[in-house]
């Protein structure tokens, strides 16, 4: 269906206000004023004698032009149309509504991105992450899952654009994966997928029961921050249990030859991670202590937000752990978010990576 010029034209004066908004939730002006700044800092006297600090300086500015310029674009996209609406008036030219549609359409759903990072509020949003998925009980059912939320998180970086890189891989016994750890790195990559946080939840017939019985199986993802420099975490070795054994799996002739593989131990909070996909145990050892360092900063962050829950007063209990996501399989499709009550009958097109909803509604909610 066509739209007419009238709707058209009062279709752009909604999108000029929701642009108008975005640019005071995205702070463009404080973004304006920090690139100023950040400009005038790198034309100094020895700016680049400090290499580590020029290269972030010289990151940030990229990361704020690129903002600035697509808040930009979008402005100057709808003023486009606009001054297209105005001219085909005037020419009286009735077949530029349907011309317009479509570009219409295509800068809605733009802008509606671009909203969504006013969302990003957290310290952290900005940042890449790490996701660690992690088989429950329920043995080669559970890991299969595992399998399937590994290949939908990866289907969904795809579709944000996001670029992955494999940190450690187990494979289950019969079919499926015990566990896998994975570096996500883009724009609020961290600020998009950390709801996505906690237990998810399979209910379906199971492949593997030779008598087609339904099957509720889980998995556990965690999601951690990566900072640039790591942040202020620092390492007490004394504290960190560090082993080193034979990698499993495909990787090359290295692969059980040498105990290049990592695991470390973090004893106080019980924290564990591995890494074994590097091709040296130096190399492996590095990614640990990268890993480590995150996954001890999403904790410092989550028991931030417990104490602001104390604070506010607030009755839901925050919960690392808690179920968070039902995916029914049979008797009937339907894949529900337990807190935010979001949920779509299209399993397919979720298992396929499409979590907009459910994460958009997450970010709204919060």
């Amino acid at each position: 269906m066509i739209l007419g010029m009238e709707q058209i034209k009062m279709t752009l004066a909604e999108l000029r206000d929701e642009l108008e908004e975005i640019r005071g939730g995205l702070h463009i002006e404080q973004m304006l004023q920090e690139l100023t700044e950040l400009k005038e800092e790198m034309g100094a006297p020895g700016f680049w004698d400090d290499l580590e600090h020029s290269t972030l300086v010289n990151k940030r500015i990229t990361t704020l032009e690129n903002k600035i310029s697509h808040y930009t674009y979008l402005l100057q996209q709808r003023d486009d149309l606009e001054v297209m609406i105005q001219l085909a008036e005037e020419e009286n030219d009735g077949n530029a509504a349907g011309e317009v549609e479509s570009d219409l359409q295509e800068l809605k759903g733009k802008i509606e991105a671009l909203s969504l990072e006013t969302l990003m509020r957290g310290d952290y949003d900005g940042s890449n992450a790490i996701l660690s998925l992690h088989a429950g009980a329920g043995g080669t059912e559970a890991q299969d899952w595992t399998q399937m939320l590994y290949r939908m998180y990866t289907r969904y970086c795809e579709r944000m654009g996001f670029r992955i890189t494999l940190l450690d891989y187990l494979e289950g016994d019969e079919a499926g994966i015990k566990s896998v750890s994975f570096e996500v790195d883009g724009e609020n990559a961290y600020g998009f997928l950390r709801g996505e946080k906690g237990v998810h939840r399979l209910v379906r017939i199971s492949p593997f029961d030779s008598n087609a019985r339904r099957h509720t199986s889980f998995a556990s993802l965690d999601v951690a921050p990566i900072m640039e420099g790591e942040g202020d975490i620092e390492l007490n070795f004394e504290e960190i249990r560090v082993d080193t054994y034979r990698s499993t799996g495909a990787g090359g002739q290295h692969v059980n030859k040498t105990d290049s593989a990592v695991r470390m131990t973090h004893m106080p909070s019980g924290i564990v991670v591995y890494s074994q996909n590097e091709r040296s145990q130096v190399q492996n050892r590095e990614m640990c202590i990268r890993m480590l360092k995150a996954r001890l900063l999403e904790l410092r962050e989550r028991e931030n937000e417990e104490k602001m829950a104390e604070i506010k007063g607030e009755m839901k209990k925050i919960e690392w752990g808690s179920q968070i996501r039902s995916y029914v399989f049979q008797p009937y499709t339907m894949v529900k978010d337990h807190r935010t009550g979001f949920e779509s009958g299209n399993i397919d097109d979720v298992m396929n990576g499409n979590l907009d909803g459910f994460i958009t509604a997450y970010l709204k909610m919060q």
